[in-house]
């Protein structure tokens, strides 16, 4: 029988596998399944083509495996960007109450417009396509996690160890490496996945709605807009099975995330 901890640590290793499998098949996929085969167009989900094929004769499943593998392209560089950017700015707001108070104005004033309509106005800004997205995610969603370790460096700032850190003289930049920084790791790291989620669904959200990725790509949010105009004729695989598949992506990150934060919060709790 397992305990909590080598439970935890199984959904883990589960996630990562199926994660890497998803993205493996979409990176060393034979591109003659995304090819145009008009004799085997509008085909219902089979065993020869699990997800069925398009109006166009393609297979669904591999479409999706290529556009799930884009997603979490695009996901993991916009995350990472604004898991960086929550980063400095919390380190920024350790200085002094002056840029503690800018940082605080900042997260509020981003928080306070509406998410969707930031996304797009930015992405729209930096002329669309793969970087005006990347650009738009990466500077949309760092407000949360820069807030929580915003938190955190405040309440290692009071620790005792830090005082006695000063005490001896050492400089802002030697606490900040040798303090504040490791402490913020774990939850950088686990801010950083749980980033995930929000920013492959945005992504989503947004190339559906046309202000994303280019339609000559093969992005989820592509292929379910092109559905839409196939639903009423009867081809409801077409969006069903895309649309499940990012879920089911976007659950396993949540999952992930979560679970790695279970599985350290005992050593977190520790360290304080």
């Amino acid at each position: 029988m397992l305990n909590l901890r080598q439970r935890t640590a199984v959904i883990i290793i589960l996630a990562i596998v199926l994660l890497s499998v998803i993205m493996l098949n979409g990176i060393f996929m034979d591109n003659d399944r995304l090819t145009v085969n008009l004799d085997s167009k509008n085909n219902a989900p089979s065993l020869n083509h699990l997800f069925g094929t398009d109006w166009l004769g393609r297979d669904m499943l591999a479409r999706t495996l290529k556009g799930l593998t884009m997603s979490m392209g695009v996901g993991l560089l916009a995350a990472f960007l604004s898991a960086w950017i929550a980063l400095m700015l919390s380190l920024l707001a350790s200085l002094n109450k002056t840029f503690d108070y800018m940082v605080t104005w900042l997260i509020d004033l981003i928080l306070s417009v509406p998410h969707i309509v930031l996304l797009i106005m930015i992405s729209f800004a930096f002329g669309g396509g793969f970087n005006g997205v990347v650009v738009g995610l990466a500077l949309t969603h760092w407000p949360s996690l820069a807030r929580l370790l915003r938190s955190e460096v405040l309440q290692i700032k009071s620790a005792e160890y830090v005082g006695v850190s000063q005490q001896l003289g050492k400089s802002k930049l030697w606490i900040l490496r040798h303090h504040i920084i490791p402490h913020l790791a774990p939850q950088l790291f686990v801010g950083f996945i749980l980033l995930f989620p929000h920013v492959i669904l945005h992504e989503a959200a947004i190339t559906f709605l046309g202000f994303g990725l280019s339609t000559d790509q093969p992005a989820i949010g592509v292929i379910l807009s092109e559905s839409m105009r196939y639903l009423s004729t009867g081809l409801w695989w077409l969006a069903f099975f895309p649309g499940l598949s990012l879920l089911l992506m976007v659950a396993l990150f949540d999952l992930l995330g979560k679970n790695i934060h279970k599985l350290g919060g005992p050593f977190q709790g520790q360290r304080g």
